[in-house]
């Protein structure tokens, strides 16, 4: 297993990742840019902290396993293995492009993407699965974690799956909810409004952990805080549509963008301004 990731190389790697999205955006089909940037830090935190993975060996049998449930996301997982190095950091170039591996939605011929998803409400239930297999089969303490959207909590399958999460007292399973407040058709709460996230979790008997969704340390620190959970463990995080974006920022509009030169400077100009120290050093599109 490697070292764990110090909270600066975390916010470093979450700019290089950002990066890579916005280079993903600027191609000629585009990309789920919102719901990309708003889960960036969790996948961070996950693949550079707390998941036991090995880029040199991305099937072996004791691994932790990742789920994005929410599929449209997919840029931002490619671009964290980029940073992690299951692939070529050159890969993120071939976005869409015809012949590439990287496509829209989730490819299992990238090393590192565990299911191909798109489909939203269905990643707990492999989730579940894989859970239930590491604990039966594996000898090892291996976990599951799957990231879920706000947005996908409106499908019905999310939560047969979280009672059956439960009944299976899954003690290896984390659900990790991005809260970024949006869907492809506006704000959740005015599309479908509801209980409190972490009052629906609460509900079905998950363990609960609310957090703030771009805080590397804190979302290590419930990671670590569901590893010694009886049962499964649902982390809310609170997070923002599009952030480090700047003007696309908390936006419905940012769900799927394709970024123009006008468009891709404007955002790149609001990433630098967040940029923690050394954060564009040898990034796309810098010198």
């Amino acid at each position: 297993m490697h070292e764990p990731a110090a909270r600066e190389q975390l916010e470093h790697h979450a700019h290089r990742v950002r990066e890579h999205i916005v280079e993903m955006c600027s191609g000629p089909e585009g990309g789920h840019l919102g719901g990309s940037m708003s889960c960036v830090e969790i996948l961070v935190a996950l693949f550079f902290h707390t998941m036991n993975v090995d880029p040199a060996d991305p099937g072996r049998p004791e691994r932790d396993m990742f789920v994005l449930s929410k599929g449209h996301a997919a840029m931002a997982l490619y671009a964290v293995l980029a940073e992690r190095g299951f692939i070529a950091p050159e890969e993120i170039g071939t976005f869409c492009r015809p012949g590439g591996r990287l496509a829209t939605h989730g490819n299992v011929a990238v090393p590192g993407v565990e299911f191909a998803t798109g489909s939203l409400g269905h990643g707990l239930a492999l989730a579940n699965g894989t859970a239930w297999a590491q604990r039966r089969h594996s000898g090892t303490p291996a976990r599951t974690y799957v990231l879920l959207g706000d947005g996908e909590l409106q499908e019905g399958s999310v939560w047969e799956a979280a009672q059956i999460g439960r009944a299976l007292n899954a003690g290896n399973l984390v659900a990790v909810i991005d809260v970024n407040g949006f869907q492809q058709t506006g704000a959740v709460g005015e599309v479908s409004p509801g209980a409190p996230v972490a009052d629906r979790w609460n509900g079905f008997g998950w363990h609960t952990v609310e957090v703030d969704g771009h805080d590397p340390a804190a979302l290590c620190a419930a990671f670590e805080e569901a590893a010694e959970a009886d049962g499964p463990t649902a982390v809310v995080c609170r997070t923002v549509k599009a952030q480090g974006t700047g003007v696309l920022a908390g936006r419905a509009v940012s769900h799927f963008v394709r970024l123009d030169t006008a468009k891709r400077a404007r955002v790149l100009a609001g990433l630098r301004r967040t940029a923690p120290p050394g954060g564009t050093k040898g990034a796309p599109g810098h010198a």
